[in-house]
């Protein structure tokens, strides 16, 4: 019997794709553009499992024409919000991720733009880059301090807690919010808030961990961002829809929130280009888990998945 044929849609790391050939047939494009609808459908009737990242949408529609072939999505990717779950398990398809191995990288990069909002890099990287910075001031790009501020998170998945972990080496006050308090040894003396109101009022700095489902999206609207205390700084590395954005812009216009780290937004790719008018804003496109480490990482978890199911077996990250 042959080796499985999988399709990996996406530009993954080289050991990824290496140990895929070696295990697998394997279709793959080095354009790296992301996989639409009907080369979905179409290449359903080619594979045996498939690699996807969170740029191919396995709505209920698309899952209806898939071919009976098709027995196993193993997404190169924690969330999950871009394969209609329920519609894959009706066709018997199963749905893996890689949870576990991303929380450092994601809360490094999150911490990284906590820090460069607070502190106003994107203007002071234009200021020295465009050749402007002729003079100095006391009061020159004078930025909000972390040491000893209060910092809340929204949800105390891996990456939550991840983040938790750094921001305590920044001499930081931990609270959160959860759908169930942590254990005293996680909790690691962070404040839990069931009430997510209350944990806006006290947060000087907010950091989203949770992930996009019906209950969150839209979380950060209008009202809550009106809980949060004047120039609070926000960070985004979840999902962009968590946020509603013309709130965000018009308190970041009024003075309300002070600034901003964004690495996801409503649209991908492309973003929010109001955003860029507001130099308090720092942005990234979409890349927490992008370390070399990471993606080794993720790309082995999915293969291993993989693995398991053509065993035979339950694939360990079976959704």
């Amino acid at each position: 019997m042959g080796k499985p044929v999988i399709w990996i849609t996406r530009q993954l790391s080289d050991a990824t794709l290496n140990r895929a050939r070696r295990d697998y047939e394997v279709i793959w494009d080095p354009a790296d553009a992301p996989g639409s609808a009907e080369d979905i459908i179409a290449m359903s009737a080619r594979v045996d499992g498939m690699i996807p990242c969170h740029s191919e949408h396995f709505s209920a529609d698309v899952v209806a024409q898939l071919d009976p072939r098709l027995k196993i999505i193993a997404n190169h990717s924690v969330g999950v919000d871009h394969c209609d779950l329920p519609s894959l398990k009706a066709r018997g398809i199963v749905v893996t991720n890689t949870p576990g191995v991303l929380s450092d990288a994601t809360a490094e990069l999150a911490l990284m733009l906590m820090l460069g909002a607070a502190r106003h890099a994107v203007a002071g990287d234009q200021l020295v880059r465009s050749g402007q910075w002729q003079s100095w001031s006391p009061a020159m790009l004078v930025g909000k301090q972390l040491s000893g501020a209060r910092l809340g998170i929204i949800g105390m998945g891996g990456v939550g807690r991840a983040f938790a972990r750094k921001a305590r080496g920044l001499d930081m006050e931990i609270h959160y919010h959860n759908r169930r308090p942590l254990n005293p040894e996680e909790e690691a003396g962070a404040a839990y808030h069931a009430d997510l109101d209350d944990l806006l009022a006290v947060s000087d700095f907010l950091s989203l961990h949770c992930p996009a489902t019906p209950e969150t999206v839209g979380l950060l609207n209008a009202a809550r961002l009106a809980r949060l205390p004047k120039g609070c700084v926000i960070v985004n590395t979840a999902r962009g829809n968590l946020v509603d954005e013309a709130a965000l812009l018009e308190a970041l216009t009024s003075g309300h929130v002070g600034a901003a780290g964004l690495d996801c937004f409503v649209t991908e790719p492309g973003g929010n280009p109001a955003f860029a008018a507001h130099d308090n804003v720092m942005m990234m496109p979409h890349v927490g888990s992008a370390t070399v480490a990471t993606r080794d990482a993720m790309g082995f978890k999915a293969l291993d998945n993989l693995d398991h199911f053509f065993r035979g077996e339950t694939p360990p990250d079976q959704l």
